[in-house]
């Protein structure tokens, strides 16, 4: 038995031990972890504002589904690959200052003038994102799909389906081009490493979360 969560987050191992049964993703990221580009909307997994990805391994590979942080216990990312908005997020370079280039998604995102107050644009980024990172093409239908659980309410939907549609259509026929794909392989052997086996409990008898294996 396990004593403590294990997750990845850039392309490095997490352990997270003696924290509360009940505590939310949202919350630890924000809180514990500072990644403040996440947002906390409704509350209640409705708005999408919170969304960030997880990945998981499918038959050998990383797979990312975005999920509502507001309303996943952190417990339930054990075993997973972490990436929210600010890991998107260009990294000023100490040596020139300059900025790195953004994500293809928020490229597109600005180009095509998809976000007006930005409170819901971490989330439908991040919904995007996972979809970026499917096989194969992509029909206009599964961008509204993908876009189903995150709520705009000044941009409307139209500029930020065409950033998704002029992200995809410019994606590489061998798949994404960002820097999670580029460390795809190493994800892939963390999460492997990390998937012991072991069930999971973190607490004690009176408060506690537990997962078996």
């Amino acid at each position: 038995m396990r004593d403590r969560i294990r997750y990845v987050s850039n392309g490095q191992i997490v352990e997270v031990a003696d924290v509360p049964p009940m505590a939310t993703l949202l919350d630890y990221v924000r809180l514990q972890r500072g990644r403040l580009g996440t947002k906390e909307g409704c509350n209640e997994g409705d708005c999408g504002a919170c969304t960030v990805a997880l990945g998981r391994l499918v038959d050998g590979r990383v797979v990312y589904q975005p999920v509502n942080a507001c309303i996943l216990l952190l417990g339930q990312i054990d075993g997973a690959d972490l990436v929210t908005i600010d890991d998107l997020a260009p990294v000023t370079s100490a040596a020139t200052g300059s900025p790195g280039a953004l994500h293809p998604i928020q490229t597109a995102m600005v180009e095509h003038h998809g976000s007006q107050c930005g409170f819901c644009t971490p989330g439908i980024v991040m919904s995007l994102f996972a979809l970026y990172h499917q096989d194969g093409a992509i029909e206009r239908g599964s961008i509204v799909d993908q876009l189903a659980g995150n709520l705009c309410r000044c941009t409307g939907y139209r500029p930020i389906v065409d950033a998704a549609t002029a992200a995809l259509a410019a994606r590489p026929a061998r798949g994404p081009v960002d820097a999670f794909a580029a460390r795809a392989s190493e994800t892939a052997k963390l999460l492997a490493s990390i998937a012991d086996g072991n069930d999971l409990f973190v607490g004690d008898s009176g408060s506690f979360f537990a997962a078996p294996a």
